[in-house]
């Protein structure tokens, strides 16, 4: 089964920042990356911070009011690392997809 036919929610292609921080290691600190497309049970981003398939992260992105049909709004939520895909971007960052968790 390809990665078309596994998903279950419709993607929409959102190019914002995003803050995040891995749990997993209470000391991190924020880090920066930027989606490139969200749904509603996940997130694929792009980041230089390296991290692993299995990695929580609590992740801050802010959806725009053209989105959701009310004020833009900051979202806060726990996520985990479910692939990683080294180089995707032209400027060497990583594609991470992320499985929102709450």
């Amino acid at each position: 089964m390809s990665d078309l036919e596994r998903r279950i929610d419709s993607r929409v292609d959102l190019n914002v920042p995003i803050r995040f921080r891995p749990i997993t290691h209470p000391a991190s600190e924020e880090q920066q990356g930027e989606s490139a497309n969200v749904s509603q049970r996940g997130v694929y981003m792009a980041t230089s911070f390296p991290l692993t398939v299995g990695t929580q992260i609590e992740l801050e992105l802010r959806i725009p009011q053209e989105l959701q049909g009310t004020a833009t709004r900051e979202v806060r939520c726990m996520a985990r690392v479910i692939h990683i895909q080294a180089d995707t971007f032209l400027d060497g960052r990583a594609g991470v997809g992320l499985r929102l968790e709450r």
